[in-house]
């Protein structure tokens, strides 16, 4: 291989990272605004998981609809894209029991804030 060859190589790869770490932070900002609620991460985590959310929403509208390849940058893309996105902060919020808190005196669920404002009632004594 020659320089100018080589050269070329990893100016594409560059190109390449780059559009991906541009387009995972906006996919991932667009899944954090339509989830409801305070979401958990900050800028490292929100890129990852919009990289993640492209990865699996493409991936996923390429495996249903055989012969198809999608770019993640355009319309259908960031749309299934998005929707991963969303679905990977859904279940993480999930997992991490962000959505639902067990009670203390009984077998229905209370929202954490509510259990929280509860708890601070009860250790002020009002």
């Amino acid at each position: 291989m020659t320089q100018d060859q080589i050269m070329t190589i990893a100016e594409q790869a560059a190109n390449e990272m780059l559009l991906w770490v541009g387009f995972g932070t906006l996919v991932g900002l667009a899944a954090k605004a339509v989830m409801p609620g305070r979401d958990p991460g900050g800028a490292v985590s929100t890129m990852i998981m919009g990289i993640g959310g492209s990865v699996i929403g493409c991936g996923v509208l390429a495996f249903f609809w055989e012969g198809l390849v999608i770019s993640p940058v355009s319309i259908v893309g960031s749309v299934v894209s998005t929707a991963g996105a969303f679905t990977l902060l859904f279940f993480y919020k999930l997992l991490s029991g962000s959505f639902f808190a067990e009670a203390e005196d009984g077998d229905y669920f209370l929202h954490r804030y509510r259990r929280n404002r509860r708890r601070r009632r009860m250790v002020r004594g009002t």
